[in-house]
Parts: structure tokens; sequence; C-alpha cells
């Protein structure tokens, strides 16, 4: 900690003008003082010998005068062994921790170490005395759940480095010293397992970057079929208050090939984040049989909490996420909902006085979220493995409206837009993303060629669907319904799935290529129907088969039976003029 202090001059809201004497600089950790209680801060703008500092707790009672102590240090995280299956707030303190000192209602000013000082871990050394590492080289490793948890050379460490120490194979707690190393410059440092790393400067410890190559194969159909997201690539979920966010980011995070998830609950409602901590520990991870918080984290800080702290919860979650990405691990962040996020960068632009841009948001607001979502890629290790970090973030538009600045800067820099439909969630088509206004810039699991014809059915199908609601079912042709027909068959059998059965709600990717096939011989087929009762009564009866064969179990008696039935069915009403 630092000697510097400086005095407040002003309060407004949690934005505190202070005055100093010594230098200070920008993102610069902060406590004010109020009586006994030391409330973090950081500093976001200096003028002469004033500076503007965002206090990330509540500021009742904070008055001119009190005392500032500046620490010298960039808001960073502790990056370490035990990270997993935690769940901290927005600066990484650990929520249940603070539960067990503090009871239901949180005190101010109370800051407990991310990870856990007493607990020991197998520490297994990966090199010996005299190597040369790179920065983020591997030292050792340490078993933490489901993985070997690399302990790496510091990420902006002099490099290459030598090791003069390394701590032999044994029991160790964070805090001990494991390895002393020499940079290029032939200072000697001592390691801990313990890293920390500022949250807003990115870590960039590796050989090359790499474009997001390979589908993300989520298990739910809509996506990986019609609108794919990239391992190592970007998306958003925009849309409505209840139309689904949430729940589809859920089921994402359950199924979704990657080897951890974290979860960023940037702002969300009090009540959805405590329905996220009582289900994820219940959640059977289908990939382990174990409990799905075992390769979980979980950053929360809800609505309720100081607005402050809901722009770095997004920040600490990502800085996690790259740290575990060093290891060559998949890692998957959900961040929910960056509208939220920034709607805090609003509100405190405002407090600074800036000027406005559209709505009131930051002139800079485009490049904070690009800068965001620009952390997620896939990079190739100095070590020579790779590491992914996929970005999902959901959009909150106020009234559904995709055309306000968020869900508009968003969409410049992401590669999978999924839009979700209040129309569609009113219909219970869940999930609700609208297969008319998404779009994806990548590869999906299946050939994109017959996914084209298919969409354009949909939207064949759709615009025949608004053509009957002006001149109704007689004004419109038999070929024309039955268009209407196939498309409401596609989107009743591949575009839905029930998220609460246990086949529906997952769908592999070889048997998304496998069912897709097959519908689309199915659409493709010109069909002959003596009146449209008949084409409506066959279809019904066709989506009913086609919903049951979603249900069975892959490649069981069952399944090819409702398959038989349901190619004799088309055979039955197949023109063959």
């Amino acid at each position: 900690m630092s000697e510097n202090t400086g005095a407040i001059v002003g309060v407004n809201g949690n934005l505190l003008t202070v005055s100093f004497e010594r230098p200070i600089f920008q993102n610069e950790v902060a406590f004010a003082r109020h009586g006994d209680v030391r409330l973090k801060a950081e500093v976001i703008r200096v003028r002469g010998r004033r500076a503007e500092l965002q206090v990330f707790e509540d500021t009742a009672g904070l008055r001119a005068g009190d005392a500032v102590e500046f620490t010298g240090e960039l808001l960073s995280v502790e990056l370490g062994p035990g990270l997993l299956a935690q769940v901290f707030d927005g600066l990484q303190n650990p929520l249940p921790k603070l539960a067990e000192e503090c009871g239901f209602f949180l005190q101010r000013g109370r800051y407990l170490d991310p990870l856990d000082r007493e607990r020991s871990w197998a520490f297994t050394p990966a090199v010996e005395k005299g190597a040369r590492l790179p920065a983020g080289g591997k030292l050792g490793t340490v078993p933490e759940g489901l993985f070997d948890h690399w302990i790496m050379v510091p990420f902006d460490a002099a490099g290459p480095v030598t090791v003069e120490e390394i701590a032999p194979e044994g029991e160790y707690p964070v805090t001990h010293e494991i390895a002393r190393i020499k940079d290029a410059r032939g200072a000697s440092h001592a390691l801990t397992m313990i890293r920390r790393w500022p949250v807003k400067i990115p870590i960039r410890a590796y050989a090359e970057r790499l474009r997001p190559s390979g589908s993300l194969v989520t298990r739910i159909r809509i996506v990986d079929t019609f609108f794919p997201v990239a391992r190592g690539g970007t998306y958003c979920i925009p849309g409505p208050f209840g139309a689904g966010k949430t729940v589809l980011q859920q089921i994402t995070s359950r199924y979704a090939d990657v080897d951890i998830v974290i979860v960023a609950a940037c702002g969300e409602r009090a009540g959805e984040v405590v329905e996220t901590l009582r289900e994820f520990p219940e959640l059977t991870d289908p990939r382990t049989g174990k409990s799905l918080m075992e390769r979980t984290l979980i950053i929360c800080n809800t609505s309720s909490m100081p607005v402050a702290a809901r722009e770095a919860s997004v920040y600490t979650a990502v800085t996690i996420a790259e740290y575990y990405r060093q290891m060559g691990l998949n890692i998957l962040l959900l961040a929910d909902s960056t509208s939220r996020w920034a709607q805090a960068l609003r509100e405190m632009s405002g407090r600074l006085e800036e000027i406005p841009g559209e709505e009131a948001f930051p002139a800079y607001l485009e490049s904070v979220i690009a800068a965001f979502y620009e952390r997620g890629g896939i990079v190739k290790l100095h070590e020579g493995g790779e590491g992914s970090v996929t970005i999902g973030g959901t959009v909150s538009p106020a009234g559904g409206n995709f055309e306000e600045p968020v869900t508009q800067s968003t969409l410049k820099v992401v590669g999978a837009f999924h839009g979700l439909s209040r129309e569609r969630s009113d219909q219970r088509r869940y999930p609700a993303i609208d297969p008319l206004d998404s779009w994806s810039k990548y590869e999906g699991v299946v050939p994109a060629a017959p996914v084209e014809q298919a969409r354009r059915l949909l939207r064949e199908g759709h615009e025949v669907g608004q053509m009957m609601k002006v001149v109704g079912e007689e004004g419109t042709s038999i070929g024309d319904f039955t268009v209407h027909l196939k498309a409401e068959f596609l989107d009743a059998v591949y575009l839905q799935q029930d998220a609460f059965h246990e086949v529906d709600a997952a769908t592999p990717a070889e048997r998304q290529r496998y069912v897709f096939e097959r519908v689309h011989r199915i659409l493709e087929t010109p069909m002959k129907f003596a009146d449209k009762d008949a084409a409506r009564t066959f279809f019904q009866r066709l989506t009913q088969a086609a919903r049951d064969w979603n249900r069975a179990a892959w490649e069981s008696d069952e399944f090819k039976a409702l398959e038989e039935r349901i190619e004799k069915m088309t055979v039955e009403v197949t023109d063959y003029a």
C-alpha cells in the first residue's frame, strides 16, 4: 500500500471528486475512509490536482474532508487454483464467505481474499532448475476439479525467464513460494501460486492469435444448424424482457462443448441470479455426470448492487476466462446482460458531465463494447496447444427495439446474432430465436446449401402467412398453402426444442445432420393434396410423428420405427407427375 493520500472535495452519488498532491494515474485503485470503513474506488478521470473516482459501494455518509488512500495499483483480480465452482461479486469477493460473516445483508467495506489461504494443493513441477520459459510458461500443475491447473510464469514477465529454484512435488498453500525466476533484465522474483492481473488489460502471453474456426456445438438445433457459433467466436442474444434470454444461456452453459463456463450476471435481476445459484449445483453435467458447478464460475452483480461494480464484473469475468484459456482450455463466457453494463457506463458518463451520444449513452460506447468482445478468440500457446474464449452476451433493448445503441454497437463486432422475438415467445415457440432476423458469419454442423434452402422456405412461408392474414385461406392457392404448411412443419420439428425433455433438450451434431437431411428431403418432396383440409390434416399428423421422433432415443427401435412411419406418410402424398 502506498502512502499517497488525498481528500474528498465533492460527492455525487457514487462519484467522488478528490484533491491530491502526489501523482496518481488513470484506473488506479483507492480507498475512501468513512470512520472505520474503507470503501473501494477507482480513478476514472484526472484533471490537474483533482480526480474523479467511482466508488464500488454505497457512499452514504461520505463527506468533504474525508481521507482517500491511493494504492498505486490497477483494479486487478487474483488468479490461481480454487476459482472454479465459486461465486464472486464484481470485485471478486467470495459471496458465500461474505454471507457467513455478514449474514443476509452484506456490510460495506468488507473485502475477502478470493483464494483460500488455508487450503493446500498437490503441486507437481513441470520443469527443472535452469529451465528457460516464456511469459505464461508452465512451471507446474495442481489438480483442480476436472482439470490440471497450470501454475505459470507471470504474464508480464520480461522473458524468457530462467528458473532458479522450483519446489519439489508436495502439498502447498497458494501463498507458499513454489519457484524463483530471473527475468531477462537480471531481476530475481519469488513466485507463489497466486497471480494478480489488471482486469482492463488483456492477457497476451501466447505465441499467436488465430481466427475462430470450427463450430462450437451447443446442441441447440436452431443455433448449430442455422445460426452457428464458432469456437473462439462472439455472438449476442438481444430480445425483450421475458423472451427467454437467461434460459437460453443456461441451456447453452449445460450442453455446449466447452471445458469451463463463466457466467457474468452483470446487473441481472436478483430473482434470476438466485435461481441460477440454486439450479446450477443441482444440475448434472452431461459431460461428466457430476455437478455442473464443478466446471462453472459465477460472477454475480445484481441490479440491486452498486452500479459501479456492474462494470467491474464484466472485466473480472473476461480476465478469468483468459487465464484459463492460457491452460489450453476452451472457455465459454456468458454475459447477462450487457445492456445493464452499458447503462452503468451511461450513468457514470452523466455524472462526469461528458457530452452524451445517442440516447445519452457515452460517445465511446461502441469502442468499449468492441474492446470487450475482442478479448474472445483462439490463441496458440507457447506450449504448442490452443485455448479459446467464446463470448456470448445478452442485450435487453427497451421494448424489444433492436435499433437502440447497445444492440447496434454490439452487432458491429459480433460474429452471430440470435435475435429473440416477442411474437415467438408469446406463441411458446422456444427457443424464441427469430429465424428471419437472425444471422451468423460462421460455419455450422450442417452444409450451408440445404440450410439456405430451408431459410428460403421459411421466408416464403412467412410471406404466405402474412398474405393469408389479409385475404384468408380461400384467397390462397393450394401451392402457396402447402409452402406455408411446410415452413410451419420445419419450425415445429426442427427449430423448436423442449428444454425439459431428457432427449429433445440436447441434440448432438451427428444427430442434427441426420435429422436435418431427412427433414430437408421431406421439404423438397413435391406433394399433391385434394384440398387444403387434406393438406392441413396431413401436416398435423406428420408434425406430431416428427416431434415424437425428436423425443426418441438416438438409433433406438422407437426412433427407427418413427422414421419409417414418417417416410411412409410422405410417400403417400408424393406427386409423381
